[in-house]
C-alpha cells in the first residue's frame, strides 16, 4: 500500500477527536462487528479494521469520505480527500452509494439534534427498561442507543418506543422518525423485498392480474439452553507435514467465541483420521437432543470432491457424515436443523479472477468441494467454502477466508435477528468479490477466486436468538 495512502490516514486520524471516534464507530456498524468496535480507543485502529474489512484502500476512500461527510468533518474532505459537502451530498444522492444505512444515518441525527437536556429526558424515561449503569450521566446519546439496540428496545423495522418517548418532549424529531417509516415502506413496495416470499395460491390459475398472497414463514424453535451441540472437527497437523493448516486455529478460535455467544455447547477435536472423524460424527447422532433445538458441525480440513482428508491422508464421504442425522439414524433431532460447514477444497482447479493458502493437500492451502446433493434428508444446511471441483483459501495467520467471514457476519447480523440463510448470502457475495493471489502457482503469483455454496433442504427460517441484554461482545 503506498506512502501517501499511510500518511493521509494518519493525518486524518491525529485529527479526530474521541466524540467524532464514537462517531465514526457507531456509523460503521452495519459492516464491523460490534466487538471489533468496541475495542478500538483510537482513530488509527479504527482505520486498520475498515482496511482488514476491505472497506477502504488506496484509491478508494469513498466510504472514508462518506463517514467524514456524516460527522461534519468538511474541512478534512477538503484539505485530504479533494471533496466538499457539494460533492458529497450529489454523490450519495445516487442509488446505492450511501454505505451508511438509512437507519444509522437517522440514528446519529437524532443524537445530534438532541440538547443534554434532551438526552436526560431519554435516560429518564427508559430507567425500566436499561439498567442504570448504561444511564450514567457520562453516557453519550449514542450509547444509550447502542444498549437499546442490544436489548432489542429499537431496531431497524421498529422504532416505536423511541417515538413514544420522544413524542413526549420532542414533536419535531419523533416527526423524523415517521418519515423515515414512511419512506422505508415506499421502498420495499418500490423493489418488492417483501419476506416473507410471495406464492401462488392456485398455480396455473393467477389469471390476468396475477394475484399472489404472503405466506408466513415459520421459524424453527431456538429456545432451550445450550440450544445444541456445536461440534468443531478440526485438522491442523497431518502426518505428512507439508500438508499442516497453518492459520485453522484461528478458525476454530472465532467459531467458539461466536457459538459460545450463541449458547451453544461448544467443542473442538483436533487432528482426526479419517475414520475419527466418521466416528466423532457418528456418536454425535447417537446421543440424546431432546432438549436440544439444533445440532452444528464445523469441519476444517484437506479435501476433495464431495470428500474430507483424514490427517492419514484417507478420505470420508461428506453424505456419509451428513446422513448420520437423518430422521431415523437421529430420531431426537427429528424436525430440528442440522448445520453443516464444511471449510475444505473440493478439487485443484481455481476460480480465475492477500498472500493465502488453500487447502488441497497438492502443496496449495486449498481445503473441500461442496456436496452436489443430499439424499432425502429434512432440516438440514450445509455451508461449503467453495463450490464443486474448486479450491478454497486459507490465511496461514489470520484463518480461512469462508470461516472468518461467516463468523463475523454472524455477530453482526444475529442480534438483528437475520435468519442463517440470508447470513450466508452475505458471505457467499463478500467472499466471491474477493481474489486471492496464490504463489506457488506460477512465478509471480496468480489470482483466484472463490465462491461459497449453500446446499439445503431447511423447511423454515434458522434464526439464532441471542441472550437478552447481551451484545456481540463475547
Amino acid at each position: 500500500m503506498s506512502t501517501d495512502f499511510h500518511k493521509l490516514l494518519f493525518e486524518v486520524s491525529e485529527a479526530l477527536v474521541t466524540d467524532e471516534l464514537v462517531a465514526l464507530k457507531f456509523l460503521s456498524l452495519d459492516h464491523i462487528p460490534m466487538r471489533k468496535l468496541e475495542a478500538i480507543q483510537e482513530p488509527k485502529a479504527f482505520f486498520e479494521v475498515l482496511q482488514e474489512k476491505d472497506m477502504i484502500e488506496s484509491g478508494n476512500l469513498a466510504f472514508l469520505r462518506e463517514l467524514l461527510y456524516w460527522i461534519g468533518r468538511m474541512d478534512l474532505l477538503s484539505t485530504h480527500l479533494d471533496s466538499s459537502r457539494e460533492q458529497m451530498e450529489r454523490e450519495l444522492q445516487v442509488q446505492g452509494r450511501a454505505k451508511v444505512s438509512a437507519y444509522r444515518q437517522l440514528l446519529y441525527g437524532i443524537a445530534e439534534d438532541l440538547t443534554p437536556e434532551d438526552v436526560k429526558n431519554v435516560k429518564f424515561l427508559l430507567q425500566k427498561k436499561l439498567p442504570k449503569n448504561k444511564l450514567q450521566d457520562n453516557a453519550s446519546m449514542l450509547q444509550v442507543f447502542l444498549e437499546m439496540e442490544r436489548n432489542r428496545i429499537i431496531k431497524e423495522d421498529d422504532l416505536t418506543t423511541l417515538k413514544d418517548i420522544l413524542k413526549q418532549f420532542r414533536a419535531d424529531i419523533k416527526k423524523k422518525i415517521d418519515i423515515y417509516e414512511e419512506k422505508k415502506k415506499e421502498n420495499y413496495s418500490k423493489e418488492e423485498l417483501h419476506y416473507p416470499v410471495s406464492v401462488s395460491l392456485h398455480p396455473g390459475e393467477q389469471g390476468a392480474e396475477g394475484k399472489t398472497t404472503h405466506l408466513p414463514v415459520e421459524t424453527y424453535k431456538m429456545k432451550n439452553n445450550p440450544r445444541g451441540y456445536c461440534v468443531i472437527l478440526n485438522n491442523h497437523i497431518f502426518n505428512n507435514p507439508h500438508c499442516n493448516r497453518k492459520g485453522t486455529v484461528k478458525d476454530g478460535e472465532a467459531v467458539k467465541r461466536v457459538f459460545k455467544w450463541l449458547q451453544f455447547e461448544t467443542i473442538e477435536h483436533m487432528d482426526l483420521e479419517a475414520k475419527e472423524i466418521y466416528e466423532k460424527v457418528k456418536e454425535y447422532s447417537k446421543r440424546d437432543h431432546r432438549n436440544m433445538d439444533c445440532f452444528v458441525c464445523f469441519i476444517f480440513s484437506h479435501g476433495e470432491k464431495h470428500k474430507i482428508k483424514g490427517i492419514d491422508d484417507e478420505l470420508v464421504n461428506i453424505r456419509d457424515l451428513v446422513s448420520c442425522f437423518s430422521g431415523s439414524n437421529c430420531p431426537s433431532l427429528a424436525g430440528k436443523p442440522k448445520v453443516f460447514f464444511i471449510q475444505a477444497c473440493q478439487g485443484s482447479v481455481g476460480h480465475p479472477a492477500v498472500p493465502v493458502e488453500s487447502d488441497f493437500s497438492g502443496h496449495l492451502g486449498t481445503d473441500a468441494t461442496p456436496l452436489t446433493s443430499i439424499p432425502d434428508l429434512a432440516d438440514i444446511l450445509v455451508g461449503m467454502s467453495t463450490v464443486e471441483d474448486y479450491l478454497s483459501f486459507r490465511n496461514s495467520e489470520t484463518g480461512s477466508v469462508y470461516i472468518q467471514c461467516l463468523c463475523d457476519k454472524m455477530e453482526l447480523l444475529c442480534p438483528l435477528r437475520i435468519d442463517l440463510l440470508t447470513i450466508l448470502t452475505t458471505v457467499n457475495k463478500e467472499v466471491g468479490g474477493k481474489e486471492f493471489k496464490v504463489w506457488n502457482q506460477m512465478p509471480g503469483g496468480k489470482l483466484e477466486k472463490q465462491m461459497p455454496q449453500i446446499i439445503t433442504t431447511l423447511r423454515k427460517q434458522l434464526i439464532f436468538e441471542i441472550p437478552q441484554g447481551q451484545s456481540s461482545k463475547k
